[in-house]
């Protein structure tokens, strides 16, 4: 009986989980937290199942074995601090001028707390990414007096400034930079119960899997002796638009840029430009950086080449055109521009990037876009960077203006007469006027410089996608015929799968080497970055778990391509760009790198599952073949749900160094652990029989994955929240 009252409030509690995020959509997040989230029922709710939890693991003589005891425990001290926190706990904004102190901070819907101090803005400053002005971080200096006592104390992004157990955290600074906005936390016991639960939560997790007699271990054993291109359409023309030779377009692409808030080669942009308009990086035969000098140098000819890329029937009916592309002169009719009066009030996406792609045409072929000249600023010691069409400050010297109103048209010049020899030369001072007005101190290093280069060259993400799936559709076909036959795979067949899965592997690793290497911190810092992240995790498994588990090699490509379409679905080119100040933290990166291993885990077993109905259903005496997925499946869930629980628990260590509260009710949140405790039921199997039973586990394994699908990809789109970045 106190088994089925301990599950049932455990669903209970999923249920009321899942409402709010409902609620919160609808009615807005302080409806959610007040009426579902810390409501007095729902507190209730939590300490009804915490009791019986707690009666039934002594019920179950869980003392016997003390890890397993322990871990449990350490959700009651976790949920103890969060309860601590919610009834003790202050939080509020504190906003500070220069020259002015204060002595109390305001607190949401709760008036004002007064502090036992006075504390002051003594000192605030940006600091910016060398040769832009894109903030790399927010730094105050506070000055606190207590009584006779006076001390200073630095706070920035990911710096948290504490005294006497008052947390200070950077927020916002005032428009005039001289004031900024600080959140304040002052809960002295509920985070030093919950980081103790963390820590015991962390040392159980790592004992758990040395201890001997447990359900990973005995599967393990059993274990132990199991041995378990697309052709792309041709376009068929009668003449090219001209544009520059290959090598005077590299050159063009070698120059520095001003882009995307930061500093980049001009291929960079290039890329990006002929991604934004015609979807691939390259048209016809011409690279992406002479795409760019086409529009720029030959405009007349590329008005009327048809790659804009139109979606949507009413955008097409609109312009005037049956296929998938446009030309630039079909956005302009008899009555001028033909999307003008539906832009301001549509709520038509495509319309709307329809729009966007037509200005971006115009901003490079005006150049307003191509930001090339740096012109250092004595002022604010630092460097801004104009095109030759920008209003150049009064005060630079005429050499310079000369320079930087001129040198384009000269190569224009140049490249109208057929002059490719002097147009060279004209990008070579262009160049050299970069290096010598920005300086190498505001411009990216050489190695970094042709990092990226290389980067855009090996850009291959679309067809290492489609490789992966071709090949791991067709791997796992082979592999289900040879189990359906009861025949071993051929040895032949197993290197060649090997060898493939070898081969993605090391171009992804080379890629995100190179990412990171270019954007100066690990790259998981967005949905491209950890769908790729999940790709090269999934192909690292798969080369570990390859010799033990047959269907290893096609789950493993078969993943990696999902992932890698998944990104290509965000961000059809994916920009580099500078990390933003709260990111910048090292436990970010763990926290994503964690989470991206239990997804990866998670869905492996997926794909067990579904691998296992195929042979129910299409097999002959699979049995022998289905329990074997089976306690793959179930020693893959050990280590998946552990990743996941530590992986959730950084992630509140971060946003608590962060923003100054470890837990906030965010979507991303809460449907993180909902998957947790869907996913831990099935760890219960002896108070849950249901789960030893093979069928019914591979396929809770296919419905529960839709719970880490939602995690990661409803919450963004459907959602939102704090993680919309993500």
């Amino acid at each position: 009986m106190l088994k089925k009252i301990t599950f049932s409030l455990c669903g209970v509690i999923l249920l009321v989980l899942v409402a709010a995020t409902i609620v919160e959509q609808n009615y807005g997040t302080e409806v959610a937290i007040n009426y579902f989230y810390t409501s007095p029922a729902t507190l209730l709710l939590w300490a009804a199942t915490v009791c019986c939890a707690v009666v039934y693991m002594f019920q179950c003589h869980l003392q016997k074995h003390l890890v397993t005891l322990l871990l449990h425990l350490s959700f009651v001290v976790i949920l103890t601090g969060a309860l601590t926190t919610h009834l003790f706990g202050q939080h509020g904004t504190l906003h500070l001028r220069f020259g002015t102190s204060a002595t109390e901070f305001t607190i949401k819907n709760k008036g004002t707390q007064q502090f036992p101090f006075a504390v002051a803005l003594d000192d605030f400053r940006l600091t910016y990414y060398a040769g832009t002005q894109s903030p790399m971080d927010f730094v105050s200096r506070l000055q606190i007096v207590d009584g006779s006592d006076t001390l200073c104390g630095i706070v920035s992004m990911n710096n948290v400034f504490t005294y006497r157990h008052y947390r200070f955290y950077q927020s916002t600074y005032d428009s005039d930079k001289q004031g900024a906005t600080f959140a304040v936390s002052h809960d002295p016991y509920g985070i030093a119960i919950t980081y103790g639960g963390y820590a015991m939560l962390l040392v159980c997790l790592l004992l758990f899997f040395v201890q001997k007699q447990t359900h990973f271990r005995q599967l393990l054993k059993r274990m132990a002796g199991v041995a378990v291109l697309a052709l792309l359409p041709t376009l068929m023309v009668d003449a090219e638009p001209r544009t520059l030779q290959p090598a005077l377009a590299d050159k063009l692409g070698n120059l520095y840029v001003y882009y995307n808030e930061r500093v980049c080669p001009l291929q960079t942009l290039a890329n990006d430009f002929c991604m934004k308009i015609y979807g691939k990086n390259t048209y016809r035969d011409f690279t992406a950086e002479q795409v760019l000098a086409g529009w720029l140098f030959y405009y007349d000819e590329w008005k009327t080449e048809p790659m804009i890329k139109i979606k949507g029937d009413n955008v097409r009916r609109r312009l005037g055109i049956d296929g998938r592309y446009a030309c630039l002169n079909d956005f302009v009719g008899k009555h001028g521009y033909k999307l003008a009066e539906n832009i301001q009030h549509s709520t038509d996406k495509n319309m709307r990037a329809a729009d966007e792609k037509f200005n971006l045409i115009a901003m490079v072929c005006t150049g307003s876009l191509i930001k090339i000249y740096p012109v250092p600023d004595t002022a604010t010691q630092s460097v801004a960077w104009y095109s030759w069409t920008d209003n150049l400050p009064a005060d630079m010297s005429l050499a310079n203006w000369q320079m930087i109103k001129g040198s384009m048209s000269y190569v224009a010049q140049q490249i109208a007469h057929g002059q490719n020899r002097a147009a060279a030369n004209g990008l070579d001072q262009i160049r050299n006027y970069q290096q010598r007005a920005a300086t190498t101190e505001n411009l990216p290093s050489d190695a970094r410089f042709a990092a990226e280069q290389w980067y855009n060259r090996l850009h291959t993400t679309k067809p290492l996608a489609i490789c992966c799936m071709l090949a791991g559709l067709l791997l796992f076909f082979c592999r289900c015929y040879f189990v359906c036959r009861h025949q071993p795979q051929p040895r032949w067949l197993q290197g060649v799968s090997l060898g493939i899965v070898a081969s993605a592997f090391a171009l992804l690793t080379a890629l995100i080497v190179l990412r990171g290497f270019v954007s100066g911190h690990l790259p998981l810092s967005n949905g491209f970055e950890t769908m790729q992240c999940l790709a090269w995790i999934s192909l690292l498994l798969t080369l570990l778990l390859c010799r033990r588990f047959s269907f290893a090699l096609p789950f493993g490509l078969l993943l990696c391509a999902m992932a890698l379409m998944v990104s290509l679905m965000g961000e059809s080119n994916p920009q580099i760009t500078n990390l933003m100040p709260v990111l910048s933290s090292p436990l970010l990166s763990v926290h994503v790198m964690i989470i991206m291993c239990a997804y990866a885990l998670l869905a492996f077993m997926m794909l067990n599952g579904i691998t296992a109905l195929i042979l129910y259903a299409f097999g002959r005496n699979a049995e022998a073949q289905i329990t074997r997925l089976y306690l793959v499946s179930r020693l893959l869930l050990y280590p998946a749900i552990f990743c996941l629980t530590i992986g959730i628990f950084i992630g509140a260590v971060w946003a608590n160094v962060s923003w100054g509260r470890y837990w906030g009710w965010d979507p991303k949140e809460v449907w993180a652990l909902i998957t947790m405790l869907v996913y831990a039921a099935a760890l219960h199997t002896d108070s849950l029989p249901w789960f030893r039973r093979p069928l019914f586990f591979h396929l809770f394994t296919i419905i529960a994955f839709f719970c880490v699908l939602f995690t990661y990809f409803g919450v963004n789109f459907v959602l939102g929240g704090l993680h919309g970045y993500a």
